[in-house]
């Protein structure tokens, strides 16, 4: 195949790849921050799933949506078809730096190509999911090598030493050019990859995450009140001692009131038990009832909000396990029997559930903020951001 054969087949390949890039970004942006959105055309079953593929870890690299990595491919590709038609131009004598094109081209697309089956087994064997426009591009970035190259071994090894001995001389006859482009690449990636700003759904499970991974409170507060007790910015907080949401919530708010000094957090037990609610038809959170009296009891001895820590920790399953922790914060063992069995906590429990069902409440954790309506974990970042909407006050 000659040159210019070459050529026009590889724009046409990369103009198809640039295409199917420029559709997986807008299915990874319907996909992330669209919630009205409906399926793409591309999400068959559980495993044929661009959708799910686009909302997974697997999507970006370095804190960039590979989508745009891609486009960012296929523009260097049709660039380096073209370069040889700009080299005599006064001003864009610096291309003169690219001596082999299709060398280049060669590296490129073999490199590309064994990323993408890195992605794959990623996307295959972690996520088990598949994105099929994504499998069309990895035989594109294959297709594109194959055609620059002449197919032997040898030519193969060839562009790839002209392209490693082509880049160091490039780049040490235009040393200054290439150690600003060098800096201002690796910035840019450094800010990526740190901050997620361009992956913001990414950032976000990122940074729940970072809680869930927690095995104890550290920020873990004693006593019966969490926050100033004449807060400005009162949080009324709706959960279950069993919820996973729940407990990630818990530590952030304990978190907050070390930060703040004008917010309040104020508890309610709303377990998703049958023992004790009469509200739901599935018990989804067996002993989150038998928890909540627990919690109720170490109110009655001062410490409800370091025994709530020390519930969502360990999740007792039976008394024995409950009276550790007692004993941990040096309860007395009586009282505390008697306060987890009394009528009074069990009518307590049963007021906040009425007060639940009344509010229309179906999720924990649920919160209202000075009297607004918040459902379920943000990032803390997020959570942050809210209270200061409403006064909050770094201390």
């Amino acid at each position: 195949m000659n040159i210019d054969k070459k050529n026009i087949t590889i724009q046409i390949l990369a103009l198809i790849g640039l295409a199917l890039s420029i559709k997986l970004a807008c299915i990874y942006y319907t996909a992330n921050y669209d919630q009205y959105a409906l399926s793409s055309f591309c999400s068959i079953n559980e495993f044929v799933d661009c959708d799910g593929v686009s909302k997974s870890s697997v999507s970006q690299f370095w804190g960039i949506p590979l989508a745009y990595w891609g486009i960012f491919f296929y523009l260097i590709i049709l660039f380096l078809t073209v370069v040889d038609n700009f080299k005599n131009i006064k001003f864009l004598k610096f291309l003169e730096v690219f001596k082999k094109p299709m060398a280049y081209i060669t590296t490129l697309g073999t490199i590309a190509f064994a990323c993408s089956m890195v992605l794959a087994g990623l996307s295959i064997f972690k996520i088990h999911k598949l994105c099929i426009l994504c499998v069309i591009t990895y035989f594109i970035d294959l297709i594109i090598a194959l055609v620059a190259c002449s197919c032997s071994p040898r030519s193969f090894i060839d562009s790839v030493k002209s392209t490693v001995v082509d880049f160091i001389d490039g780049a040490k006859k235009y040393t200054k050019t290439f150690i600003v482009l060098l800096i201002l690449a690796v910035s840019f990636l450094c800010y990526s990859g740190i901050t997620y700003n361009f992956v913001p759904h990414i950032k976000k499970t990122k940074s729940i995450l970072k809680y869930r991974k927690m095995t104890y409170n550290p920020y873990r507060v004693k006593g019966n009140l969490l926050g100033a007790e004449n807060g400005t910015v009162v949080i009324e907080l709706y959960s279950d001692y069993v919820c996973p949401l729940c407990y990630i919530h818990n530590i952030m708010l304990h978190q907050v009131v070390k930060e703040f000094s004008n917010v309040k957090v104020v508890h309610h037990n709303f377990p998703f038990d049958k023992e004790c609610n009469p509200y739901i038809s599935i018990n989804m959170h067996p002993n989150a009832c038998f928890m909540s009296k627990g919690a109720i009891a170490a109110r009655n001895q001062g410490n409800y909000w370091e025994m709530s820590s020390l519930l969502y920790e360990n999740q007792p399953k039976n008394m024995g396990e409950m009276l550790k922790l007692a004993d941990q914060l040096g309860f007395n063992k009586e009282q505390f029997i008697n306060d987890f069995n009394s009528k009074e906590t069990s009518e307590e429990i049963e007021s906040e559930l009425k007060k639940t069902y009344e509010l229309g409440l179906d999720a924990t954790p649920t919160m209202f903020i000075n009297g607004e309506k918040y459902v379920g974990v943000k990032p803390y970042y997020e959570l942050k951001e809210l209270l200061i909407k409403y006064g909050a006050k770094h201390k």
